[in-house]
């Protein structure tokens, strides 16, 4: 199979494109720079590119494109947030209209967002026949984005469509455990706000195998996209997570983060993915036939730090 990857250079992408290498697959990345097995969203020094060249020859595409929302080196403001914006949007819509434009449109077409669409709470567990809303600045975002995928009627009958929102995804090289591992290993770590708050993950492996997963051709594709929910069915939460990093890197984790410093350090918009969290289960996920190679926190945590 012949896929092209948005944002493969990414910590997702990188993953997933190791997985499908081995699997045999040809892979092409969108890339803001060009290079070998590359081309650009838009036209760059007379190199190829999605916006004006339209889609290379494949069977399958995937976009996981997107500016890291938590960025530390990246103060939360408007400028911030329009980049948030344009990096998810922008190249989603110009992928899904690359797809809707090609003579020999790929069979498959995925988009990776997120599960900020669901409005955090204690109590509400969601699956992804739950219904939602828009009510913060993120959960906007993920409805722009996932509108900006949509193919036409009659690309959708000939194109399936998917649509996986995952939670905080784990893995060594990237992503939220970057960021956590040296105060960890200092013994410096600790629950963030209260800890009570769910804690919606995904080890990058098992990402990367729901798209995988995913990109297989359906016989009657849907007019609308099927939606998967990428996270672990384990329902954790913040303390958890912590107490069970804490014991995999046998360090102490006696030092709690209070909910005001985050909101001060990432801004409110931002800190509610950390302070605030939902009980998301991969219920269509499951039923898909898929299976967790990391379905739990210990052993998740163990492969990542190399235990």
């Amino acid at each position: 199979m012949r896929v092209v990857i948005g944002g493969g250079s990414g910590f997702v992408g990188r993953e997933l494109t190791r997985l499908l290498k081995s699997k045999g697959h040809e892979i092409t990345l969108i890339s803001r720079q060009p290079g070998p097995g590359k081309i650009t969203w838009v036209w760059f020094n007379l190199h190829a590119d999605v916006e004006s060249g339209g889609l290379p020859p494949c069977e399958g595409a995937v976009n996981v494109a997107g500016e890291n929302i938590m960025n530390p080196l990246r103060w939360w403001n408007e400028s911030y947030k329009k980049d948030l914006v344009s990096s998810r949007v922008n190249t989603t819509r110009i992928l899904a209209q690359a797809i809707a434009a090609s003579p020999t449109p790929p069979h498959s077409w995925v988009l990776v967002t997120g599960v900020a669409c669901y409005k955090p709470s204690l109590q509400t567990q969601y699956t992804e026949e739950s219904e939602w809303t828009p009510f913060d600045f993120l959960s906007h975002l993920v409805k722009e984005w996932e509108a900006a995928g949509q193919l036409p009627e009659n690309s959708a009958k000939k194109t399936r469509q998917v649509i996986i929102r995952p939670g905080a995804v784990l893995g060594r090289d990237g992503g939220a455990m970057k960021q956590m591992l040296i105060p960890f290993w200092l013994g410096l770590g600790g629950t963030l706000g209260s800890g009570r708050q769910p804690f919606p993950w995904i080890h990058v492996s098992d990402l990367a195998g729901i798209i995988a997963h995913a990109l297989e051709p359906k016989e009657e594709p849907s007019t609308e996209p099927d939606v998967f929910n990428g996270v672990v069915p384990a329902l954790n939460t913040n303390f958890e997570f912590t107490k069970d990093l804490g014991r995999t890197l046998k360090r102490p984790t006696i030092f709690p983060v209070p909910g005001f410093f985050l909101d001060v350090f990432f801004g409110s918009e931002r800190a509610v993915i950390l302070t605030q969290g939902q009980k998301v289960v991969p219920k269509k996920t499951l039923e898909s036939g898929f299976e967790f190679q990391y379905p739990d926190l210990t052993s998740a945590l163990k492969e990542i730090v190399g235990y």
